[in-house]
């Protein structure tokens, strides 16, 4: 699912929600995700699931193209852990 879908789809189950308010709402709660990421919080969903960082160390690796090798500098990378809920149902609609 696409950020503009989860914005029409919004927009349709709640019709009193203008499109426009709806992509505002969307945008508004990202921003604020990201802002606590950035931050150094973590998320927690419950029954979706939990974002954190994840630190990288530095290492050496090597330019597949040209074999010389490259410093890769630290650094954080978001991580989302799926919820107990969400893996279960998940788990009920494959099988």
């Amino acid at each position: 699912m696409t950020k503009s879908e989860l914005v029409s789809r919004l927009a349709s189950r709640f019709p009193q929600l203008v499109a426009k308010d709806a992509d505002c709402a969307v945008k508004m709660i990202l921003d604020a995700m990201t802002g606590a990421l950035v931050n150094g919080h973590r998320i927690e969903i419950r029954g979706f699931g939990s974002f954190a960082l994840n630190y990288r160390p530095p290492r050496v690796s090597r330019n597949p193209k040209s074999g010389e090798k490259v410093q890769v500098p630290a650094k954080r990378v978001p991580h989302f852990k799926a919820g107990k809920e969400l893996r279960e149902r998940v788990d009920i609609a494959v099988v």
